[in-house]
């Protein structure tokens, strides 16, 4: 699916914030988002009817010149999807001197609609999801960090609402990939089942959506449609703290869909019992079912993060620029998908190859650059690690050849990346002389110079290191 579209409306945005004070941009134009945009007609995204309602009272005319400068005169029409409820499409002739007339609301194919019998289960339209297409389980990638949440995510995705992970409450620090992976979420359940009413938005979001209800005294219709919802994603569930009113009626639609074993998610910045201003009743339902962490990406999955985006772009950066990024680059996604552009942009800009000093300069003023200090546990666990061997071992005086070899390594990065003396070294690796750790230091280089097996090891001994 090409994302042209967003692009295009992108630069709508560009124009208008240079038209229209901050205030107004930041509440009626960046809520606003780009459906689709075929065959000359443009579908936006709005929150509620009251919302387009109002750009078309206060905005229609900068709105009608702005998309003919980004778009051309070749567009025709303006239609408005309204997230909430799937309203019949409101049009718009952008060549017109009109103001636009709204569809009728109450009609469907030309006939009356009956009124709503409160009693009788209300049918709804296709719901338009929300999911990012880029956002699956296949690029997802899985390391420590993120394990237990992947698991539970693929096993909610097979089984909605029927498994013991309802609500399943994924917490962590932002740019972590809460949001990818409760959209993979959504994407597998409509992948196996395309009728299923799956739905992902934001608090913040759902918040505006039921102070527009309140507004115009549809607080009930508002419920009715969240009920509806067979798997309700929701991402920054801390942004309903201290909206009472706004927690209250999620309290209902919580209880409903859950009771009916339709499945929720929510992500969130922080675990379930570090919440302050959301009301104790909710708060307790969201330790009903599982709460996972997803910790920031450790080095393998780093690593993995930057090839993908590589590939995804069509971009050519060796090994060695990837492995500095994914050592440097620690605090989330973001960051590193951000410095693989930066990094392009300068190679571009300077008509530069993409080289590590070229990286490190990017790097550099990207990020805060912290080096990590090295001491002789950081070293014993690092070849433990990659040796799948207990601390323990290493320490013994076993002489079979495995565990020398893994001693004599241990010792001799210890001595490289550390200002112990050798009598130190020898002391905390299993009650050595300093005698027995130089002849492991001289043993190990020279076997670096003949051995590429054990230069291979070394260096990914020394990628731990600085993980």
């Amino acid at each position: 699916m090409s994302l042209e579209h967003v692009a295009l409306w992108d630069k709508c945005l560009s124009i208008i914030k240079d038209n229209v004070d901050e205030v107004a941009y930041e509440k009626w134009f960046v809520p606003i988002k780009s459906h689709s945009y075929d065959n000359n007609v443009l579908v936006l995204h709005v929150p509620s009817d009251f919302f387009r309602e109002y750009i078309e009272e206060h905005y229609i005319e900068l709105l009608k010149t702005v998309l003919v400068r980004v778009y051309g005169n070749k567009i025709q029409k303006l239609l408005y999807k309204v997230t909430v409820v799937e309203n019949p499409a409101t049009t718009v002739n952008i060549l017109s001197p009109e103001k636009s007339i709204p569809v009728a609301r109450n009609m469907r194919q030309g006939l009356p609609v009956e009124p709503t019998n409160p009693f009788q289960a209300q049918e709804y339209d296709d719901l338009a999801s929300q999911l990012n297409p880029y956002y699956t389980f296949n690029n997802y990638y899985s390391s420590n960090s993120n394990k237990v949440a992947r698991i539970t995510g693929e096993a909610v995705a097979a089984s909605p609402g029927n498994n013991p992970f309802n609500p399943m409450f994924i917490y962590g620090e932002s740019g972590v990939g809460k949001t990818h992976l409760v959209q993979a979420i959504g994407a597998k359940i409509k992948e196996q089942n395309p009728r299923s009413r799956v739905l992902y938005l934001s608090a913040n979001l759902f918040q505006q959506q039921y102070t527009t209800a309140v507004r115009n005294n549809q607080v009930n219709d508002f419920i009715n449609f969240y009920q509806s919802i067979d798997v309700l994603l929701m991402d920054d569930i801390q942004e309903f703290a201290g909206k009472t009113q706004t927690q209250n009626t999620f309290f209902h639609i919580f209880n409903h869909l859950h009771l009916n074993n339709k499945q929720l998610v929510l992500t969130c910045d922080r675990p379930p019992v570090e919440l302050e201003g959301i009301v104790p009743r909710l708060l307790t339902r969201f330790k009903w079912g599982l709460q996972t962490e997803v910790e920031r990406p450790d080095f393998s999955l780093r690593r993995d993060i930057l090839h993908n985006k590589i590939e995804r772009d069509g971009l050519t950066i060796s090994d060695d620029i990837v492995d500095y990024i994914a050592r440097n680059v620690t605090d989330n996604v973001r960051d590193l998908e951000g410095t693989i552009v930066s990094l392009m942009a300068h190679a571009m800009a300077f008509n530069h190859d993409v080289t590590l000093d070229l990286a490190e300069q990017v790097v550099a003023r990207s990020v805060k650059m912290v080096k990590k200090q090295i001491t002789i546990d950081t070293v014993r666990n690092a070849v433990c690690s990659y040796y799948n061997m207990k601390p323990e071992t290493l320490v013994t005086r076993s002489r079979k050849r495995e565990i020398v070899v893994a001693r004599q390594v241990a010792m001799y990065l210890t001595k490289k990346h550390t200002t112990m003396a050798l009598a130190g070294i020898g002391s905390l690796l299993g009650r050595y002389d300093h005698a027995t750790v130089l002849h492991a230091c001289k043993t190990i280089e020279g076997q670096m110079q003949v051995d590429k097996e054990l230069q291979k090891s070394l260096d990914e001994i020394e990628k731990l290191l600085v993980a």
